[in-house]
């Protein structure tokens, strides 16, 4: 990796810890919120609720793990850890996503109880509470939104927040149809048009999360333009063995080789190899090794 590899991770650690701040404020008010919607959704019997304060509670502690992950990834590389702890950052995110999707799936559940056994519902109550909670969850997305998009990490900890936010609206509109029409039924369908959202955007989570640990491809990368776009470099007749991967959120690594003439200068060509990789597909840490079209002129001679 060359310096401004070095530079650049070293911008994107302190990205991350000016991060932490708005992680910290964000856990507080869910942490005070979820406790509001626990009580409120037992006092006002609320599905709608009660499946929000436990979605909460999983935020609380996914905004925790990613703290724990912000932490961890500042730390500086080791004989042993020779890429640092970025992962630690996507394994937060992973557990982010699964987690919400067992949130999800546990609202269903209790959704499909309550349309079989109805129960009366306080719906002024659920409605004031609902409010207050969509504010402060709109509050803690907006925080979270200003940092997330660089980081999978803070990315899982907005799409918490994000799936509170709709969890309040859900809640909100179930309790102005139980206050007007007193139909009990909307408090469970609104729980399930709400996990379904979750669902959707948890599912992404863990697939990104995934395809990062199996070192699969990044999204943003397609090997044959890839390939196309290195070969054009003069003195490349060809590519091959060629292989790109993502670190953590932000960081791509590649590696392969270039077949060249004999002639031509091999510092020349992997400079400007490494200057496409960067330029065109965002490529922070390079492995590049050259090979001669013929580098054994005299076959009987053993060379490698």
């Amino acid at each position: 990796m060359g310096q401004g590899g070095r530079e650049e991770l070293a911008e994107l650690a302190l990205g991350r810890r000016k991060g932490t701040r708005s992680l910290r404020i964000a856990l507080l008010i869910t942490a005070i919120f979820m406790l509001v919607e626990f009580v409120g959704g037992l006092w006002t019997n609320s599905l709608a609720l009660l499946a929000d304060a436990g979605h909460m509670l999983t935020d609380a502690a996914a905004l925790s793990l990613s703290l724990f992950a912000v932490g961890f990834i500042l730390r500086p590389a080791t004989s042993e850890k020779t890429y640092g702890y970025f992962r630690v950052e996507i394994l937060a995110a992973l557990i982010n996503g699964s987690a919400l999707l067992v949130i999800a799936l546990f609202i269903l559940y209790e959704a499909y109880q309550r349309f079989l056994q109805p129960e009366a519902i306080k719906s002024l109550e659920m409605l004031v509470i609902a409010a207050v909670g969509l504010v402060a969850n709109l509050f803690c997305a907006r925080i979270l939104h200003q940092c997330e998009v660089d980081s999978l990490n803070i990315r899982g900890a907005y799409l918490h927040v994000i799936g509170d936010v709709l969890g309040s609206l859900g809640a909100i509109l179930a309790s102005l149809v139980i206050l007007f029409w007193k139909a009990y039924w909307a408090d469970p369908a609104i729980s399930v048009l709400v996990s379904f959202l979750i669902l959707y955007s948890a599912w992404k989570l863990v697939k990104d999360s995934v395809l990062v640990l199996l070192e699969g491809t990044p999204s943003h990368v397609n090997l044959g333009a890839m390939k196309q776009a290195l070969c054009k470099v003069a003195g490349v007749d060809s590519i091959h063995d060629l292989h790109v991967w993502t670190l953590t959120s932000g960081v791509h690594a590649m590696t392969c080789h270039a077949v060249v003439a004999q002639e031509d200068s091999p510092r020349r060509i992997l400079e400007q190899l490494i200057s496409v990789s960067r330029e065109q597909f965002n490529i922070l840490h390079a492995t590049i090794q050259i090979e001669h079209e013929n580098p054994c002129p005299n076959e009987t001679t053993f060379c490698h």
